[in-house]
Formats: structure tokens, sequence, C-alpha cells
């Protein structure tokens, strides 16, 4: 017995010794250069949040950190001026539609693309598809602006052009606010779609092909396929980028909203955001409190929005949630 006792004592000691091995420093070593990259600019930055409460202002001859400290405390009032203007509600609404009607797009349509793509025998049209779509994730908002610029423009733009050869009045395309919000929905489909389906692609890629021959033995169509094989071992996938897009939904693209529409004012709007509307406030008034407030309540309400999403997932799925 006492041998016994002994040898009991003696494991725990040595599953000690194996708890960080060679492999984990290795593994360790290999991800420090995330960790630092992590550190310096996820992490250091959250100090700055301490501006969203100070009426910050340089003082000649200090430093950031000497103004930051020498700076009045003002609490919640930056915050305030998001609320109190005339135009928060259009901001709100604009910011919170828009990205719902991204979501729902890209739900659904790179899902569709990545399925269809899958189907193509020609290895040599696939890969030309996939560059064609993933290409437009590339082009800076300003490139594009130029090109929807030389598509809508008054006097010279193709869109006119076509109109005028047709019998038909030239639409002051950056006058006229209606237009923009399927101009807006269109552009961001453009340019993220072919993103998204390539995530989808390959997890489409790592699907078992076994579970196709079963279903092709079974005498499955391509359509029943992909609705019995496809889109329930996608579904995970699709679980988790909603609810990462949750936690964007009090964000906007500013080049999108900003910059393809030329910061028209005639349709402000239409295109107006929180985060359009925090830059021309920070150009106007030179007081980055109020861009650090509006930017510290975006993050809040996304990590409360992708909480509450990753309970409902939670409730409904277990499997399929983010946490």
């Amino acid at each position: 017995m006492p041998a016994k006792d002994a040898a009991i004592k003696k494991k725990p000691a040595s599953r000690k010794k194996k708890l960080f091995t060679r492999d984990d420093g290795e593994l360790t070593l290999l991800s420090l250069p995330t960790i630092i990259w992590f550190v310096l600019f996820s992490y250091l930055p959250m100090f700055g949040i301490v501006i969203a409460f100070k009426n910050y202002r340089m003082i000649p001859g200090e430093g950031f950190l000497s103004s930051l400290i020498q700076s009045d405390w003002v609490g919640f009032k930056n915050f305030r001026f998001m609320f109190l203007t005339a135009d928060a509600w259009i901001m709100v609404r604009n910011t919170l539609l828009y990205n719902f009607a991204f979501i729902v797009i890209e739900m659904f349509l790179p899902v569709t693309l990545a399925i269809l793509m899958s189907q193509l025998i020609s290895d040599r049209l696939r890969k030309i598809s996939q560059t064609a779509m993933f290409l437009p994730h590339f082009l800076s908002w300003v490139v594009v602006a130029y090109f929807v610029f030389s598509f809508l423009s008054y006097d010279k733009g193709i869109a006119n052009q076509i109109l005028i050869s047709l019998g038909t009045e030239p639409v002051n395309w950056y006058a006229e606010g209606k237009y923009w919000p399927y101009i807006l929905v269109f552009l961001n489909t453009w340019k993220t779609v072919g993103y998204s389906m390539v995530i989808y692609l390959a997890s489409i890629a790592g699907i078992d092909h076994s579970f196709y021959e079963a279903a092709v033995i079974d005498g499955a169509t391509k359509w029943q396929q992909a609705r019995s094989v496809t889109l329930p071992q996608l579904k995970p996938v699709i679980v988790i980028l909603l609810i990462l897009a949750m936690g964007r939904i009090f964000n906007s693209d500013f080049g999108l909203f900003y910059q393809a529409t030329r910061a028209s004012g005639q349709i402000t709007d239409y295109r107006q955001t929180i985060d359009t509307y925090v830059y021309t406030a920070l150009m106007k008034l030179n007081n980055i409190g109020f861009s650090s407030a509006a930017s510290a309540l975006q993050s809040v309400v996304g990590c409360v929005m992708i909480t509450l999403a990753n309970f409902v997932v939670r409730k409904i799925d277990p499997d399929s949630s983010l946490f």
C-alpha cells in the first residue's frame, strides 16, 4: 500500500512536466508575431478610450500623454452630440438599414455563387470566374469612386449617354437621393461578394466527397445534393459569419458612403451614416473627443450584438454557436 500511494503521488508531478512541451514552445514562437501585432495595434490603443471622456486639447510644449492627463474631464458629454442633433435619427437609421440589407444579401448570394462555382467542370473557367469576382475586393474606394463617377456623371456619364440615346432626359445622379440606396447596396455587394464566396468555396472543398457519392447512389440530383449535403455542411460557417456581421451592424464603410458618393450634400439623407457624420463633425469642430466617443459606442454596441446573436444561436443550435 505505501508503494502504491507513493506511485499515485508521483503521477501529478509527471503530468505537470508535460503541460508545456517542446511542441508548445515552437507553436508559441510561431504565434509570437501575431501576439505582438495584437498587443501593439489592438490592446495598447484601447488606452485611447480615455479621450472619449475628456475635452482633449494639445497643450503647447507638452506631449500627447501629458496633454491628455491635463485635459478637462467631461464625462459622457462627448456622447451627447451624436443624439442631440437633428441628424441623429437619420444617421442611425441609415447605418442600421444599410447593414441589415448587406447582411441579408451576404447570407444568400455568396453561398449561391459558391455552390454554383463548385459545380463548374472546367478548372480554367472556375479560376477565371473566381478571380473576376474576387478582384473588386482589392480595389480602393477612391478608385471605385472614379469608376462610379464615369458612369453617373451628369455631362459625360455612361448612364446618361444611354438614357439620351433612348430618348430620355438625363438624370443628375449626385442630386437625386432616391437612387442611392440601390446604388450603395449594389456597390457593396459587387465589392464584397467575391471575398465571402471564396470563404464558402474553401468550406465546400473541405466537405467529405463520400457524402456526395452516397447521394449520387441514392439518385439525388445536383439541386438535391446542394440542399441535403452542401448547405447543412456550410451551416456552421454561415452562422459564424452572421454572428460576426452582427458585431458590425453599428459600423459603416466610410469609403462607400463618403467617397463613392463624392460627399454630395444633396443626398445627405441617403448617404449619411455614423462614420460619415463623425468625420464631418471632426473636420468642422476639430474635437477628437467626439470621434473617440463614437468609436467607443460602436465597439460596445458591436460587443453586445455579437453576444446576443451568439446567445440566440446557442439556444437554437448549440453546435453552431461561436462561443
